[in-house]
């Protein structure tokens, strides 16, 4: 298990974020935890968040392959915001809603994290 889904929980300012019931944003301790993690989804794709601020998004055979570069940072309300290198950026939330971590976009997708 990487070592901020072991820390402890708590609340944190979402901003507008579509939460659910349950869902509790990321703690600071977790957040600055995430240099160094990488997070597998269940459609294949895996992020990784490089202790430098480095990001990848490496996807799926299924869905193409291939792997997208960029840097990623903190935002103020608890959101990771990565800028990639084709100039493409967004911000994505991280929540824990009972044992389960979920990504949520800011259009309110929902990817749970293996």
């Amino acid at each position: 298990m990487p070592l901020f889904l072991s820390l402890m929980a708590g609340s944190a300012s979402a901003g507008d974020w579509p939460l659910r019931p349950g869902d509790i944003p990321l703690v600071q301790g977790e957040l600055e935890a995430l240099a160094g993690q990488s997070f597998r989804f269940y459609d294949g794709g895996e992020s990784l968040y490089g202790s430098d601020g480095a990001y990848a998004y490496t996807y799926s055979a299924e869905n193409g392959g291939g792997t997208a570069w960029g840097t990623y940072r903190v935002a103020g309300d608890g959101s990771i915001c990565v800028e990639f290198a084709n100039g493409f950026d967004r911000c994505d939330l991280y929540v824990r809603n009972g044992s389960r971590v979920i990504l949520i976009t800011e259009r309110g997708e929902r990817f749970p994290v293996r």
